[in-house]
């Protein structure tokens, strides 16, 4: 992945807020998550152990029992950790949620946790953490260069007996074999940890929570062809308005915009996410756009950011002709829910199509 893009990566989960259901059940096998060994050869959902859990590569970390001890890379994570009911467990995270980012269930438990970097962490700190297990967001947040330090090897991890587990949904994204167009990846992430951690009953909890609010979405819109689903522009507010950052079709964010009737206009591009130019968009023209700002705290923050980033779209001359800028057609939902993995992912789904089609979708959350 580019440092470009990488460290706009660093910037949004600075201030993360979490990403005929979306997969229809358990996808173990195809998704690379855990897997638990189960009577018959088969896969359970119950708290079984041994637990196998694979990265991008295909490479396998057994874990024997569920680890004591966890430190999570970012607040993606560390929310479903603290979703999951394995909260207690954690003594450690990086790129910590910002103030009043959290979901007011677990916001009380989440500012508990210390901080052991504000962004990456310290390679010397996660090793002398004392962790059994490293939850990665990303493939390797060390591999940013500039500021973010140096990332641990593989026999530093052994040598200070720290597991490993990637939310595969974002680290194997920019290398994805095919567009993502639902929330398999995210949902194959929150089994997987609930299998790891032991807490699988509460990983299928969330993850049928997840398919309810999906799938009253698809039945609702079932008769918009595709030729009428509107062109819809995910416009990164915060990683800088002199040359656009459009999020592919790798990006769990398109996955959220197609899951919710839309057609991300950037859609043709594989990968995750790549700068474009203000003439890419022009010549995309979409019918809506979402002003993807980062939770700044508070509702009154909020709703500052997301007027200046409209005030841009309607005051840049390449964009102010658009389209969606002449009618208006701006969605404010902020930048984590949509293109960080989490269970708020669906509430997303929801979000936007109930601004795109608010008489078939009424029950925004």
């Amino acid at each position: 992945m580019r440092s470009r893009v990488l460290c706009g990566l660093a910037a949004a989960v600075a201030l993360l807020v979490t990403g005929c259901g979306s997969s229809g059940g358990a996808k173990s096998a195809d998704t690379g998550t855990a897997t638990a060994a189960a009577p018959g050869g088969g896969t359970s959902s119950a708290a079984a152990f041994p637990v196998k859990a694979t990265d991008c590569a295909g490479k396998e970390t057994v874990f024997d029992s569920a680890p004591k001890k966890i430190v999570t890379s970012n607040a993606s994570s560390l929310e479903m950790l603290l979703k999951l009911g394995a909260g207690d467990r954690v003594i450690g995270t990086g790129f910590p949620p910002g103030k009043g980012t959290l979901p007011a269930d677990i916001a009380d438990a989440g500012a508990k946790v210390p901080v052991l970097g504000d962004m990456v962490i310290p390679k010397e700190k996660l090793l002398g953490s004392g962790a059994d297990l490293y939850v990665e967001t990303f493939a390797d947040m060390g591999g940013m260069g500039g500021g973010m330090g140096t990332a641990p090897t593989a026999q530093e991890y052994q040598a200070a007996g720290i597991k490993r587990v990637f939310l595969r949904s974002t680290s194997c994204a920019a290398t994805a074999p095919a567009a993502v167009q639902d929330l398999t990846g995210v949902e194959g992430d929150i089994r997987s940890l609930g299998q790891v951690t032991g807490t699988s009953a509460g990983a299928d909890a969330l993850v049928a929570g997840m398919e309810e609010k999906v799938g009253a979405v698809k039945t609702a819109l079932a008769g918009v062809a595709p030729d009428k689903r509107p062109g819809y522009f995910f416009f990164d507010f915060d990683a800088g308005t002199k040359q656009p950052m459009a999020v592919g079709n790798r990006q769990v964010a398109n996955a959220v915009i197609t899951l919710a009737g839309a057609r991300n206009v950037f859609g043709d591009l594989d990968g995750d996410f790549k700068p474009v130019s203000w003439e890419d968009v022009v010549a995309k023209n979409p019918d809506w756009i979402q002003l993807g700002v980062r939770d700044r705290g508070s509702e009154a923050e909020n709703r500052k950011a997301f007027d200046e980033a409209e005030k841009f779209l309607r005051d840049f001359p390449a964009t102010k002709g658009l389209k969606a800028v002449q009618e208006g057609h701006f969605v404010r939902i902020g930048s984590e829910v949509t293109t960080i993995p989490g269970t708020r992912n669906a509430d997303t789904v929801q979000r936007i199509a109930h601004a795109l089609f608010p008489d078939q979708v009424k029950d925004a959350q």
